[in-house]
């Protein structure tokens, strides 16, 4: 059996069309089918609107989550709930073409790959956009080591025991793409362009999409700690080689009166101390969260 998980947070406009192309290829591939929606919180007629395709889609579960809780907890609920063979991921905005879905479950079901990930080979949405994310994966990719995540997102389609790994996988701070290359398995691609919305703007803002970069690259890598060593030692070295010239210039006596010097040195150096302690702070909240050992989600409904 294969399960679609598709998170939707205020998607009343695209809920018919994506329904229709989920069915279509779904019914295409010929295989028993669940397809979980993940109702993450939404203010709009997205639940109804899903609730009347229901009626005429058994086939068809819907999770309502208590409060919006953001798209990795949607997801995360979609694979505690999932009970396919195999699982595909993809949000509801369209801009990830549902048709892939039977290039990915031939690849899956060959036994080629353990893993098929869709990999976006161009985008089509704003210029500032294209080059935030550009940037983040390019960063990501270096300072985690994990090599397959470049211009890849929750598309993807797999196997059950790459579904047994991701609900062993306990934190609470979670960057879905980023998990799916740590549990390793046989991961393959499919390139594809993707397609610019429609019918609205964008639910995922540039903060909100700083906010995702940096709760993936504070939990998968260290850099950014070994970054503020390395600028710590190279501050003290340079503060060392102005002190051993201030000594001199005092001893020879051609030292310059005022402050200028003094108080560059003071910004800087406290500059680079603020720098550090958010830096820290970012580890330290995301060790509290962890601790804390609230749900990732909480489910208010269940319509299956």
């Amino acid at each position: 059996m294969i399960s679609l998980i598709i998170p939707l947070y205020n998607e009343e406009k695209l809920v018919d069309e994506l329904m229709d192309r989920c069915l279509g290829v779904l019914n295409k591939i010929g295989e028993d089918f669940e397809i979980i929606f993940i109702n993450d919180g939404s203010t709009d007629h997205t639940l109804e609107k899903l609730l009347y395709h229901k009626e005429a889609e058994k086939r068809i579960s819907i999770i309502s989550l208590s409060r919006n809780f953001g798209h990795q907890a949607a997801l995360t609920a979609g694979l505690d709930f999932a009970s396919g063979d195999f699982i595909a991921m993809m949000d509801g905005d369209l801009q990830d073409p549902p048709e892939l879905i039977e290039e990915m479950y031939l690849l899956l079901k060959s036994e080629t790959w353990d893993i098929v990930n869709g990999k976006r080979r161009s985008r089509k949405e704003g210029f500032l956009k294209r080059v935030v994310i550009s940037v983040f994966h390019k960063i990501f990719k270096n300072v985690s080591g994990l090599n397959e995540i470049e211009n890849t997102g929750n598309f993807s389609m797999f196997n059950k025991s790459v579904l047994h790994a991701f609900r062993s996988l306990k934190e609470k701070i979670r960057y879905l793409p980023g998990l799916r290359a740590f549990v390793g398995f046989r991961q393959g691609f499919i390139e594809y362009d993707r397609e610019v919305r429609t019918d609205t703007k964008s639910k995922m803002h540039l903060r909100d999409l700083f906010k995702l970069g940096l709760d993936a690259i504070f939990s998968f890598s260290k850099t950014p700690l070994r970054i503020c060593i390395v600028l710590g030692i190279i501050g003290v070295v340079v503060f060392l080689f102005a002190g051993i010239y201030v000594l001199i210039a005092k001893i020879f006596g051609f030292a310059l009166l005022g402050w200028t010097s003094t108080m560059l040195s003071i910004y800087f150096l406290g500059s680079i101390q603020l720098i550090f302690l958010g830096v820290l702070g970012e580890y330290v909240f995301r060790i509290y969260k962890e601790t804390q050992d609230r749900p990732v989600y909480f489910v208010k409904e269940i319509y299956k």
